[in-house]
């Protein structure tokens, strides 16, 4: 199963009875560029988020520490019209839900896809 899917259905649970899932972004609390510095840094101090978008909010989700797939509880819930991107660089840092957040650039797509969707 790809990763996609799998995010898609583990979050299938959190939503809303006639609720749809448009798109499922995953990203980190810690930037990858503290592996220069130090592993343990990212190892102790990061942890994985979903960001789950559906056709009537955006829902931020904690992941856990080790795995972007398991999508466990809703940490946040955000308006719809809230846009998350543009993404752009290797590592997009995400401030559009208060936290920083940072999503890799093979994420990029989804995130263009979660804004084109916005009303």
């Amino acid at each position: 199963m790809a990763l996609r899917e799998k995010l898609r259905n583990n979050a299938s649970p959190l939503l809303q009875p006639g609720e749809t899932i448009q798109a499922v972004v995953p990203a980190q609390t810690v930037s990858q560029y503290f592996a220069l510095i130090s592993i343990w840094i990212i190892v102790f101090k990061s942890a994985y988020r979903n960001i789950v978008v559906t056709d009537r909010r955006i829902l931020l989700c904690s992941s856990g520490r080790f795995r972007l797939s398991p999508v466990k509880e809703v940490l946040a819930e955000y308006p719809r019209q809230l846009k998350i991107g543009p993404a752009h660089g290797l590592w997009y840092r995400c401030d559009a839900f208060g936290d920083k957040l940072y999503i890799n650039k093979r994420f990029f797509k989804d995130v263009l896809m979660a804004d084109q969707g916005a009303p």
